[in-house]
């Protein structure tokens, strides 16, 4: 899902948190946003993972690509400062390429499950097929509600129901989502954060029509 900083239904119930284990992985972070519904059902807490290798022509986070930038986190050090996140509904953590660093991602997920049962939604440029020859992917699929898998292709762009492009694949891994529940998400929204930083996410980001 896009975010830039070019320009400048279903609730659950939280219970209560006692975060447990510590890690020396580290998740390379691009950003943590703490509010959004433009990426995924509901209020969501939205994480970028920074480092992708894939190379998607026209992919939508290009600043996320690059293994610099960002920051480094342990999986407990996130976990901590997403439970803090109040009145949402659910995360989704994208990038950059989440399965590119498994074993942290892993771990969150491990952690986020005994902590908290607000559903997950995984985006992936790599298909269900490749995510399974990955090792440590069973750590990852056991603790996500939902997978959009695929390569983002261009010549096959859609634009909705949280697919950039036609050939991209959702898995929904337990029963908390439906497909219409995807069809009411916003396919674009303009934040203003605390700092006047201007960031522009979704499936179909207004930066594109701004830019045209």
């Amino acid at each position: 899902m896009r975010h830039s900083i070019r320009l400048s239904k279903k609730k659950s119930k939280r219970r209560d948190v006692k975060l447990k284990q510590d890690s020396d992985k580290q998740l390379h972070l691009h950003r943590l946003l703490s509010a959004s519904y433009a990426n995924g059902p509901g209020r969501r807490a939205v994480i970028w993972v920074q480092g992708c290798t894939l190379g998607c022509p026209d992919c939508f986070n290009p600043e996320t690509h690059s293994a610099g930038g960002g920051e480094f986190i342990t999986p407990q050090a996130l976990l901590e400062k997403v439970v803090s996140l109040t009145d949402i509904d659910g995360i989704t953590i994208t990038g950059g390429e989440p399965l590119q660093q498994a074993a942290p991602l892993g771990e969150f997920l491990h952690l986020w499950r005994q902590n908290s049962q607000l559903p997950v939604i995984l985006f992936s440029g790599f298909t269900l097929a490749e995510i399974e020859r990955i090792p440590g992917h069973k750590n990852i699929l056991e603790n996500i509600d939902v997978l959009i898998a695929g390569r983002y292709v261009a010549a096959q762009r859609v634009a909705r129901d949280l697919r950039g492009s036609a050939n991209k694949e959702m898995h929904f891994l337990t029963d908390y989502y439906q497909v219409t529940d995807f069809q009411e998400v916003p396919p674009a929204e303009v934040i203003i954060t605390e700092s006047g930083e201007v960031l522009l996410s979704g499936i179909d980001p207004l930066e594109n029509k701004l830019e045209n």
